[in-house]
């Protein structure tokens, strides 16, 4: 069983409560209150600037040119069309690009922070949740995607063959990094692991007010 698996097996009870969460399931019905959704939006921008220099980091530090050269592709689609995205859907909804944060979010950009200092393997465990957990709840074999375009292209960005090969190149890498480390290392990696999946969870509560 690989490093990933391991982990997201330990984790799953949160796991699954962030993939089945009231926001996955009312963005997916087409019911998602829109300040909610503008709410959701505003903040998750917020990690834009982050996840861009922990992808970057990711660059400079893998030790392979392929995986260095995928990495790469994969920040510019972040800087381009997702971001494009949130310029578009937050304009649409009157959103702010600034607004004040939530302390998921604070925790969360904190994360990516200290994971970015650390090194490949931890840059690849907070990765991993951050893009693993989204194609776990964007994929719903079946479901119709609702005909709200806000919702419906969040939902397509983080899913389908492009994005699920991107995971999966994602969790090879931290496989891979992992049986590289010692025991105290692969813990610290872990730990890293475990809040990001905590502070998944914590994020789509903080969405609705009370």
């Amino acid at each position: 069983m690989g490093f990933s698996v391991q982990l997201r097996e330990s984790t799953a009870a949160t796991w699954d409560a962030a993939v089945g969460h009231r926001f996955v399931d009312e963005l997916w019905s087409g019911s998602l209150d829109r300040g909610v959704l503008r709410h959701y939006l505003e903040q998750d921008l917020q990690f834009v600037d982050s996840f861009l220099a922990l992808l970057g980091a990711a660059v400079a530090t893998a030790d392979r040119p392929g995986p260095r050269v995928r990495l790469a592709r994969q920040l510019g689609l972040v800087a381009g069309p997702e971001n494009d995205y949130f310029e578009r859907s937050l304009g649409e909804l009157d959103g702010h690009t600034e607004p004040e944060r939530t302390a998921p979010t604070v925790g969360f950009v904190d994360l990516m922070d200290e994971a970015r200092d650390a090194g490949y393997a931890e840059t690849l465990a907070v990765l991993v949740v951050a893009e693993w957990l989204y194609l776990d709840w964007a994929t719903r074999p079946g479901a119709i995607t609702p005909d709200d375009r806000i919702s419906r292209e969040w939902i397509e960005l983080h899913r389908g063959v492009e994005f699920e090969e991107w995971v999966a190149f994602l969790r090879d890498e931290l496989d891979r990094a992992a049986d590289r480390l010692d025991p105290t290392h692969r813990e610290r990696v872990a730990a890293l692991f475990v809040r990001a999946v905590d502070l998944e969870l914590a994020f789509f509560d903080a969405t609705y007010p009370g």
